[in-house]
């Protein structure tokens, strides 16, 4: 069974360069991941401190290898400090 979640992340004010670059250094070697069927990051419009991961796994496992890779782990440790709030929602695909 797939895995989709959608992690919403708010910068702190003064640190929307800082965490795009963090977030940007996610997508290129979480696509190659395997297990990865769908992975983006988006930077709202309307509101530039807030940036949206949305990413969809194989399964559990898939999902777990993430979480140990390598990038996961220096984004990890980076974040916190330029990041306000961050939520993440399960999705229901539907269709």
């Amino acid at each position: 069974m797939t895995i989709t979640k959608r992690v919403t992340f708010l910068a702190k004010e003064g640190c929307e360069a800082k965490m795009k670059e963090l977030l940007s250094a996610m997508v290129v070697p979480s696509k190659a991941e395997d297990g990865a069927i769908f992975y983006e990051i988006f930077q709202y419009e309307n509101n530039r401190r807030k940036f949206m991961a949305v990413e969809t796994w194989r399964d559990e496992l898939a999902l777990e290898g993430h979480k140990t890779s390598e990038h996961y782990k220096i984004y990890k440790s980076s974040f916190e400090p330029f990041c306000e709030e961050k939520y993440t929602d399960e999705l229901e695909v539907l269709g």
